[in-house]
Protein backbone atom coordinates (compact mmCIF):
# COMPACT_ATOMS: atom_id res chain seq x y z
CA UNK A 1 0.00 0.00 0.00
CA UNK A 2 1.27 3.49 -0.82
CA UNK A 3 0.29 6.87 0.58
CA UNK A 4 1.64 10.04 -0.15
CA UNK A 5 3.89 11.96 2.23
CA UNK A 6 6.09 15.10 1.74
CA UNK A 7 7.79 14.65 5.50
CA UNK A 8 7.25 17.71 5.85
CA UNK A 9 8.87 19.58 3.54
CA UNK A 10 6.34 22.12 2.22
CA UNK A 11 5.58 23.04 5.55
CA UNK A 12 9.14 23.91 6.26
CA UNK A 13 9.20 26.47 3.39
CA UNK A 14 10.61 24.34 0.61
CA UNK A 15 9.41 23.27 -2.99
CA UNK A 16 9.77 20.51 -4.85
CA UNK A 17 10.27 16.57 -4.31
CA UNK A 18 14.26 15.85 -4.16
CA UNK A 19 14.71 14.79 -0.69
CA UNK A 20 14.05 11.21 -0.30
CA UNK A 21 16.70 11.30 2.53
CA UNK A 22 15.27 13.85 4.61
CA UNK A 23 11.64 12.62 3.67
CA UNK A 24 12.14 9.01 4.85
CA UNK A 25 14.52 10.26 7.90
CA UNK A 26 11.62 12.14 9.49
CA UNK A 27 8.59 10.14 8.67
CA UNK A 28 10.55 6.75 10.32
CA UNK A 29 11.88 9.00 13.39
CA UNK A 30 9.45 11.40 13.77
CA UNK A 31 12.24 14.05 14.12
CA UNK A 32 10.78 17.44 11.91
CA UNK A 33 11.93 18.03 9.05
CA UNK A 34 14.51 21.29 9.43
CA UNK A 35 15.86 18.80 12.37
CA UNK A 36 16.85 15.85 10.32
CA UNK A 37 17.30 18.15 7.38
CA UNK A 38 20.56 19.44 9.80
CA UNK A 39 21.16 16.02 11.62
CA UNK A 40 21.37 14.59 8.06
CA UNK A 41 23.32 17.51 6.51
CA UNK A 42 25.90 17.19 9.30
CA UNK A 43 26.76 13.51 8.69
CA UNK A 44 27.14 13.86 5.01
CA UNK A 45 29.85 16.58 6.30
CA UNK A 46 31.79 14.08 7.68
CA UNK A 47 31.79 11.77 5.27
CA UNK A 48 32.02 11.37 1.41
CA UNK A 49 29.05 14.13 0.10
CA UNK A 50 31.10 17.16 1.47
CA UNK A 51 29.79 20.11 0.07
CA UNK A 52 27.52 18.85 -2.33
CA UNK A 53 23.61 19.88 -1.24
CA UNK A 54 21.23 16.65 0.23
CA UNK A 55 18.81 17.19 -2.69
CA UNK A 56 21.49 15.43 -4.94
CA UNK A 57 21.73 12.82 -2.63
CA UNK A 58 22.46 11.16 0.30
CA UNK A 59 25.29 8.38 0.86
CA UNK A 60 24.37 5.08 2.80
CA UNK A 61 27.14 5.29 5.14
CA UNK A 62 26.06 9.00 6.03
CA UNK A 63 22.49 8.21 6.19
CA UNK A 64 23.92 5.33 9.13
CA UNK A 65 25.82 8.11 10.72
CA UNK A 66 22.69 9.83 11.06
CA UNK A 67 20.44 6.93 11.89
CA UNK A 68 22.96 5.25 14.52
CA UNK A 69 23.01 7.98 17.34
CA UNK A 70 18.96 7.14 17.21
CA UNK A 71 19.73 3.53 17.76
CA UNK A 72 18.79 2.30 14.47
CA UNK A 73 21.00 -0.25 12.36
CA UNK A 74 21.49 -1.15 9.33
CA UNK A 75 20.23 -4.43 7.99
CA UNK A 76 20.47 -6.78 4.71
CA UNK A 77 17.67 -7.35 2.71
CA UNK A 78 15.88 -10.50 2.87
CA UNK A 79 16.89 -13.22 0.13
CA UNK A 80 14.30 -15.11 -2.25
CA UNK A 81 14.48 -17.89 -4.54
CA UNK A 82 13.73 -16.29 -7.92
CA UNK A 83 12.89 -12.68 -6.71
CA UNK A 84 14.19 -9.40 -5.10
CA UNK A 85 12.84 -8.18 -1.98
CA UNK A 86 10.63 -5.49 -1.91
CA UNK A 87 8.93 -2.90 0.22
CA UNK A 88 5.91 -5.20 1.97
CA UNK A 89 8.77 -7.90 2.74
CA UNK A 90 9.56 -5.66 5.81
CA UNK A 91 7.73 -5.43 8.88
CA UNK A 92 7.34 -2.81 11.22
CA UNK A 93 9.31 0.64 10.75
CA UNK A 94 11.97 0.85 8.91
CA UNK A 95 13.36 3.29 6.08
CA UNK A 96 14.27 1.48 3.12
CA UNK A 97 17.31 1.57 0.42
CA UNK A 98 16.40 1.31 -2.79
CA UNK A 99 17.43 1.76 -6.50
CA UNK A 100 18.84 5.83 -5.91
CA UNK A 101 16.05 6.00 -3.57
CA UNK A 102 15.35 6.33 0.44
CA UNK A 103 11.87 5.79 1.48
CA UNK A 104 9.68 5.47 4.85
CA UNK A 105 7.62 1.73 5.41
CA UNK A 106 5.84 1.78 8.26
CA UNK A 107 3.27 -2.12 8.60
CA UNK A 108 3.30 -2.30 4.69
CA UNK A 109 2.33 1.51 4.16
CA UNK A 110 4.99 3.03 1.96
CA UNK A 111 5.13 6.72 2.93
CA UNK A 112 6.41 8.74 -0.46
CA UNK A 113 5.50 11.26 -2.98
CA UNK A 114 5.23 9.02 -5.45
CA UNK A 115 4.53 5.44 -5.84
CA UNK A 116 7.93 3.14 -5.28
CA UNK A 117 6.50 0.37 -4.46
CA UNK A 118 7.62 -1.74 -7.44
CA UNK A 119 11.61 -0.78 -6.54
CA UNK A 120 14.05 -3.43 -5.24
CA UNK A 121 15.14 -3.37 -1.97
CA UNK A 122 18.77 -3.32 -1.41
CA UNK A 123 18.26 -3.13 2.92
CA UNK A 124 17.13 -1.30 5.54
CA UNK A 125 17.48 0.52 8.33
CA UNK A 126 15.24 -0.33 11.89
CA UNK A 127 15.44 0.97 15.36
CA UNK A 128 17.62 -1.24 17.52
Amino acid sequence: MYKYSDGGREDAGFKGKKDCAVRAFTIATGIPYLEARKLLREASNKGRLGSRAISKGVYKDDMTSALKPLGWVWCSAPKFEGRKARYDDIEGLAILRMAHHFVAVRDGVLYDTFDSRNKMVYGYWKEG
